[in-house]
């Protein structure tokens, strides 16, 4: 680290980690007490260094200091960084003589230019500040002399100057001229650098070597280079300074070895060897130690793999302590560069550094070690939405992180499999990867994260959508100057996907010219005009993939005569074949009339009078512009050949035909595709292949060479000839063993190429054994775990396809229930040992057991075994009823839910009164023993309208609540005690009074009417209806705020069934009936206010009049939280 000693020295050292991490110094090798020198300071936040060098001098800095960072999980530490402040000494004083030499010997002039730090940069120039011309006879060296192979009578002057720049500090120093007198001869090459003729050199690996060859002679020689044990490495060697030097980029260590410089002239050469020696600093050979995280007893291996020339020592650290200094610890073992961990514990977090060093360097990396016990995690996020193309490769990812790494688990929809097979690719870091997609892939998909620690599940879904196609392309146009024309560009793509249609013009945009308009899918361009001319393309782009088609524009010049008749081509004409070889010959034609279209291509076709007399095929095209075609063709073949031409019209007549040309026959060029094996019984091998084509035959008497043997068993093969068939059974096989397979081509003039080895089994059986150890480990009370060992692969005897898991019902724990022998099956395919049974009825016995299947069948079933699953919610008491209703007291019948998934421990009875104005009253909760089915409540409001709740408790939580309404009996005293006010005499009177008023307001309009004439008493009336005697808006004539109706309608989201019975469906087959209870059916203080809210009526009719539906529980609870 070079510095400047008219600045401050600043020495960066930054890092991070959690809890952030500090940091000290050590110089020269000690600790660096930054607080005890006024002049250093360190930035807050990080390590670096700031040295003020205003009040001291820089060379007092000059060090080697290293930095160290640490928290409570390690240290790590950095490289060594070495502090030497730049120099630009002065050049010594000194008289230089001039230099007399002869025309054509060679003369070094020499810089010796004072050390600096850097070394400075030399340059060669004149009293005139003009840089010395420099050639392949004159040229600086990399020590900075100057070096003249021959000296002519121009080199002679007194202003050679010799400069060094110093880049730090900015500086240039010149050294005294130099005077150069040359006298006036030819003469052999001879080197004057390098001297001797051999040298050798070492350079480091990964640097440039950088070889000089500077040789004297006149005329001037010239310098070439080879290597004496191998070539030179093309890409990485460049030749510098008019091939005096030689670079090699990058060396490696096929670079060791030696070179040769020859320098040549008319009178003669010389030469000179240079043997280089690649030496290496350490270098990584896979890469520097990478982070470890174990989970506590997992094992571990940190490497630190290096080499180098020598080759290198390792020497570990932990924490920056040498790790043979440092506490010991049981669960580590260090073996040279690698560092085993057997059985981690918590609190074996670290941070190891390794140190690789020999003679030329040194490599020093840093890993954390961290033992983690973590719950798995997905990092994707949920719910997210994939798209992809029809047909298009689709990925869906599941970045997880946990400790113990998680193993990832896909499923689409429902969880019966995991996708893993075919056509399901799981990646390493948990992504899955469908290689062509369609359109039944897309929906949900779910991502499972397991480890010992739990599971973690995270959706997301794939969208498939249907390609972009263009239907109708552009078609090529021929247009007049000045007229307009249309191109039409139509496409179809996926409706949810938003198109975007681009014209271009010869691959640029489309001009910026009001003549040019896009409508749609079309393109028109009008008043044409020459430079309109070129191709056109539309492009389809949608946010996933796109699709184009291009057309030519040609414009003609407009002329008065009539407009121009565009036809077909005819057809071409003097077919000749030319250079005649065993499987190619050259056709030439003569084009027949364009009729004023060009001709875009000719499409040439074959006849095989041999094989297939009467057929023509069609074997190449060329475009339009050439009448000759180089034919490729194929041996046994009688070949006659014709020419179609084709323009913007369509194609021509064929033309007529050429003359037969036969080729020889030949062995076959290519053997059968397509071979394969397998058994249509347990004994037998059927080798089947497809055949080839006439064509392919290339001879006469063409049959089959079909090989086969037994894999790692037979090391001879078994052959057998075979004509006029493509398969061929071998018998008496063992059941389910690998062959390897070839078959060849043979006719009568040899055999085709050695045949690929294909692969194949034998004939398939049952399996003959079981899978062991099955186990069931309960989830929950609805969902299990089945394990089992693998079948070994001898036993199943065939392609493993999967596993099916049998299981059924034997009865449930609780003895009211009756028993169940409904078996189900899940099929797991490949090669599994676990599944999960979903669906499973809680508080049960199930017995299950497991099969393996191949290609032919299943195998025996496993030894049945049992599980039992956990209590669940139950569900709502079948009926709830209420009798004997008295002034104060009502009581309540029920019976016990049907599906009690558990042992009853109570009931829960929620009630509060509810009044014709929607308002509710206090709820009231009471707690019931489970032995009782009736309870009489007292102490109640006479003529009060009340609402039951009743739910069933197993250990598990609350089930969902039926609900049941009653009215309590009205007091016959205070009944007798109201007046009815109708009887009354005082209100019969008023009544009357009224009637008499409004009679005689009625005869006062009726004659004020009739004043004047005939009046339309009737029309009018009929007109203008009173409105007091509209009808009521219900047909009911109810108000429609709280009728009657409202009393026999079951609360939103509760459970009334009419025949007192629960659908068995809806209580025992769902997984999230039994989630969370009945509790959230409540609100915080019991009350149902939201019942009877002003909302009702719009609920209702939402609803319907009446459902006999039963919501789940989930449902309900949704239901009553809107309210709340």
């Amino acid at each position: 680290y070079i510095i400047d000693p008219r600045e401050n020295i600043v020495i960066h050292c930054e890092a991070k980690g959690k809890p952030h991490p500090s940091f000290s110094w050590t110089r020269n090798g000690t600790h660096f007490d930054i607080d005890s020198d006024p002049n250093v300071t360190m930035k807050p936040h990080a390590g670096t260094l700031v040295v003020d060098i205003g009040r001291v001098k820089a060379e007092h800095y000059e060090c080697v200091y290293q930095c160290t960072a640490r928290n409570k999980h390690g240290t790590a530490v950095s490289n060594n960084i070495v502090v030497r402040q730049s120099r630009s000494p002065l050049w010594s004083k000194e008289k230089i003589k001039p230099i007399v030499v002869q025309e054509g010997v060679s003369l070094v002039l020499p810089c010796r230019p004072p050390a600096g730090l850097p070394p400075p940069i030399i340059f060669w120039m004149d009293n005139y500040f003009q840089r010395l011309p420099q050639s392949s006879r004159v040229s600086q060296s990399l020590n900075g002399d100057l070096y003249f192979s021959n000296v002519l009578r121009e080199d002679s002057r007194n202003d050679y100057i010799c400069y060094a720049r110093f880049p730090y500090t900015q500086t240039i120093q010149q050294k005294q001229p130099i005077t150069v007198k040359v006298l006036s001869n030819e003469r052999k090459p001879s080197f004057l650098i390098p001297s001797g003729p051999s040298s050798s050199t070492i350079v480091l690996r990964g640097q440039v070597l950088e070889m000089e060859c500077i040789a004297e002679g006149l005329p001037t020689p010239e310098i070439s280079w080879t290597k004496v044990s191998g070539d030179l490495p093309a890409k990485r060697t460049s030749f510098l300074h008019y091939q005096r030097t030689l670079r090699i980029d990058n060396v490696s260590e096929s670079d060791a070895g030696s070179y040769r410089c020859v320098a040549r002239n008319q009178l003669g050469s010389v030469h000179h060897t240079i043997h280089v020696m690649v030496k290496a600093a350490p270098y990584w050979i896979s890469g520097a130690p990478r982070n470890l995280v174990l989970a506590p007893g997992e094992n571990g291996v940190l490497t630190c793999r290096a080499s180098g020339t020598p080759k290198p020592s390792i020497a570990w650290f932990m924490n920056g302590i040498p790790i043979e200094n440092s506490p010991k610890d049981p669960s580590r073992k260090v073996e040279d560069d690698t560092i085993i961990f057997t059985d981690v514990q918590t609190g074996s977090s670290a941070v190891y550094q390794c140190n690789v060093s020999n003679d030329y360097g040194y490599l020093l990396a840093n890993a954390f070690v961290n033992v983690l016990s973590e719950p798995p995690r997905v990092l994707t996020p949920a719910n997210k939405i994939y798209q992809v193309i029809k047909n298009h490769r689709a990925l869906i990812d599941c970045a997880s992180f946990g400790s113990p790494i998680p193993k990832i688990t896909w499923f689409k929809e429902s969880r019966s499999s995991t996708l893993d097979g075919d056509p399901y690719i799981i990646h390493d870091n948990g992504t899955l990867e469908i290689p062509s997609a369609q359109v039944h892939n897309g929906g949900k998909y779910t991502c499972a994260a397991r480890n010992i620690l739990g599971i973690y599940e995270n959706h997301v879904y794939l969208e498939v959508k249907e390609p972009t196609r263009i239907l109708k392309q552009p078609e090529y146009k021929v247009v007049q100057r000045g007229r307009s024309v249309v191109f039409e560009c139509k496409v179809k793509h996926d409706p949810s996907l938003i198109p975007t249609m681009t014209w271009l013009k010869d691959d640029g945009e489309l001009p910026d010219d009001e003549r040019f308009s896009i409508d749609s899918d079309r393109l028109t361009i009008t008043d044409v005009a020459e430079n309109d001319a070129g191709v056109y393309t539309c492009i389809m782009n949608t946010t996933l993939d796109h699709d184009s088609a291009s057309a030519e524009l040609t414009v003609v010049e407009a002329t008065p005569t009539p407009a121009v008749v565009y036809e077909r081509p005819d057809p071409p004409t003097d077919l000749e074949l030319t250079d005649q070889k065993k499987r190619s010959v050259q056709l030439t034609w003569t084009p027949g009339d364009e009729h004023n279209s060009p001709i875009q291509k000719f499409q040439i076709q074959y006849e095989d009078s041999l094989h297939h007399p009467g057929h023509w095929h069609n074997l190449t095209e060329v475009p339009g512009t050439k009448t000759t075609a180089h034919l490729k063709l194929s041996p046994y073949v009688h070949y006659i050949f014709r020419v179609l031409a084709l323009n913007a019209v369509g194609f021509s007549r064929p033309s007529f035909p050429s003359r037969m040309f036969k080729t020889e026959a030949a062995a076959p060029d290519e053997n059968p595709t397509g071979v394969q094996g397998f058994g249509t019984r347990h004994d037998n091998l059927v080798i089947s292949w497809k055949p080839l084509l006439g064509l392919q035959s290339n001879g006469p008497g063409l049959h089959y060479k079909v090989l086969w043997r037994q894999k790692a068993v037979d090391s001879e093969w078994t052959s057998v000839t075979v004509a006029n068939n493509s398969k061929f059974i071998v018998s008496g096989t063992p059941t389910f063993v690998p062959f390897e397979l070839k078959v060849q081509a043979v006719n009568d003039h040899g055999a085709g190429p050695e045949p690929a080895i294909a692969q194949g089994y034998s004939g398939e059986d049952l399996p003959v054994a079981a899978p062991e150890n099955v186990q069931a480990l309960v989830v929950n009370s609805t969902v299990a775990e089945v394990h089992w060992d693998p079948v070994p692969t001898k036993l199943i005897r065939g392609h493993l396809k999967g596993f099916k898991v049998y299981y059924w019902k034997e009865r449930s724990l609780h003895k009211h229930n009756p028993h169940h022998v409904e078996k189900h099956i899940l099929n797991f395919s490949g090669n599994h040992t676990r599944g999960m049974l979903p669906g499973l009825h809680p508080f049960s016995l199930y017995s299950f057991s497991v099969r393996v299947y191949n290609g032919k069948g299943e195998g025996p079933p496993s030894h049945a075994q049992q599980f039992e699953t956990p209590e669940g919610v139950p569900g709502a008491p079948s009926s709830l009823i209420v009798t004997s209703l008295s002034l104060d007291s009502l009581t309540l019948e029920w019976t016990p839910p049907h599906v009690r998934n558990g042992h009853i421990t109570g009931y829960t009875l929620k009630y509060q009164t509810v009044n014709n104005s929607n308002e509710v009253g206090p709820a009231e909760e009471l707690a019931l023993p489970a032995n009782e089915t009736s309870v009489t409540l007292s102490n109640l409001k006479y003529s009060t309208r009340y609402k039951f709740y009743l739910n069933a408790q197993t250990v598990r939580g609350a089930g969902p609540a039926i609900s049941q309404e009653a009215v309590t009996v009205m007091d016959e005293a205070v009944a007798s005690r109201q007046v009815d006010i109708a009887t009354q005499g005082w209100f019969i009177g008023l009544m009357c009074a009224i009637a008499l008023l409004i009679l005689i307001l009625l005869i006062i309009c009726f004659i004020q009417r009739n004043k004047g004439g005939k009046y339309p008493v009737k029309e009018k009336e009929d007109a203008h209806t009173d409105p007091e005697f509209q009808p009521m808006k219900d047909d009911d004539c109810t108000f429609g705020e709280y009728s009657d109706n409202e009393d026999h309608k079951p609360l939103k989201g509760s459970r009334t069934p009419s025949s007192g019975t629960v659908k068995r469906e809806d209580s025992d087959d769902s997984l999230v009936d039994y989630g969370e209870g009945g509790d959230g059916q409540f609100n915080e203080d019991g009350s149902f206010i939201g019942q009877y809210s002003g909302k009702s009526a719009s609920r209702d009719t939402a609803e319907g009049p009446e459902s006999s539906e039963a919501p789940s529980p989930i449902n309900t609870m949704n239901s009553l939280n809107s309210f709340v």
